[in-house]
């Protein structure tokens, strides 16, 4: 599909450094400043997939930016503007090499475990009894190592990342709270918009003087995982599968062509109606979480447009 971006190549004034993640590409310039371009790329059970699908890279970055501005009192975070649809502009941090990932709920790769005979994860202790979707007595924090492009996340537990020296423990520390504290917000914010956060995961940075930063993305449907608040308990009496915001229901679908992301797999075929329609449900997704219509941009020539709205904010 033509109308949508799934690589840059940008050359930017004082340009630093390229990475490129699984979904965004983050260049580093060099008086301290990111400019993060959120593509149309789609992963799952991290592959990226063959195809874009449209308006994917604004819809998260818009709603991370709402998120962003809507926890800036309770956690600190990287950014300083959003010059165009698909572009975060903020500080440049040292990433901490863990996200930190949050469930209030038996659900996805918890419920995979589970499932499995599991009921330690990460070296948590989940609860016998539950039922895929049934809500943790407590929310529960499960860190994952970040993988480079192509690899796998993996489970980790506190224990083994300060065993390992991943992260200091007093850093740690702040981690969990600053996860804890804004899982906390994000599911007041769902609320309001008759929805359960489900889980989510939250990625952090400390700056050039130490402080520790939200950076990257934050209750998006591609980092986090919403019910419809009104359907969970009838659905969850009857043992029904829970309506979910998310991209659950892209994996859903290849589990069910046969894919996921194991070896000797093959990647199911995404036919243009097939994509057009998970365009669609990524803009149900932005509009019941934010509770605003979707504005779409002007995908003619999104490179351009891009790069132009850029280079007019870094001259101003």
């Amino acid at each position: 599909m033509s109308s949508t971006i799934t690589d840059t190549n940008f050359e930017f004034p004082g340009q630093k450094s390229v990475y490129k993640g699984k979904v965004r590409e983050v260049y580093e310039l060099e008086n301290g400043i990111l400019v993060m371009v959120a593509t149309d790329r789609l992963s799952a059970f991290d592959v990226v997939m063959p195809k874009g699908i449209p308006y994917k890279g604004q819809i998260l970055n818009q709603i991370a930016t709402k998120m962003m501005d809507a926890t800036k009192d309770i956690v600190p975070n990287w950014l300083m503007a959003t010059p165009d649809p698909n572009v975060a502009v903020g500080h440049a941090c040292e990433p901490f090499k863990v996200e930190m990932v949050i469930r209030g709920y038996l659900s996805g790769h918890a419920a995979r475990e589970y499932k499995a005979g599991k009921r330690m994860l990460c070296g948590v202790a989940m609860p016998e009894g539950m039922r895929e979707n049934d809500k943790f007595p407590h929310p529960i924090i499960t860190p994952a190592t970040k993988a480079e492009m192509g690899d796998h996340d993996e489970d980790i537990s506190k224990e083994d990342i300060l065993k390992r020296g991943i992260v200091a423990k007093e850093d740690y520390e702040v981690l969990e709270q600053y996860t804890q504290a804004l899982f906390e917000r994000g599911t007041q914010i769902a609320a309001e918009r008759g929805l359960i956060l489900v889980d989510t995961k939250y990625e952090f940075g400390k700056t050039s003087d130490g402080k520790i930063v939200l950076i990257d993305e934050i209750h998006t449907p591609d980092s986090s995982r919403y019910f419809y608040a009104d359907t969970y308990a009838e659905l969850q009496d009857k043992g029904a599968p829970q309506k979910q915001l998310s991209k659950e229901f892209v994996r859903q679908w290849l589990i069910e062509n046969g894919f996921q992301g194991l070896e000797g797999q093959t990647l199911p075929e995404m036919t243009d109606e097939y994509i057009e329609t998970v365009s669609e449900r990524y803009i149900e997704l932005y509009e019941n979480i934010t509770g605003e219509a979707f504005q779409k941009a002007d995908i003619s020539d999104i490179q351009t447009r891009i790069e132009k709205n850029v280079l007019a904010y870094l001259k101003a």
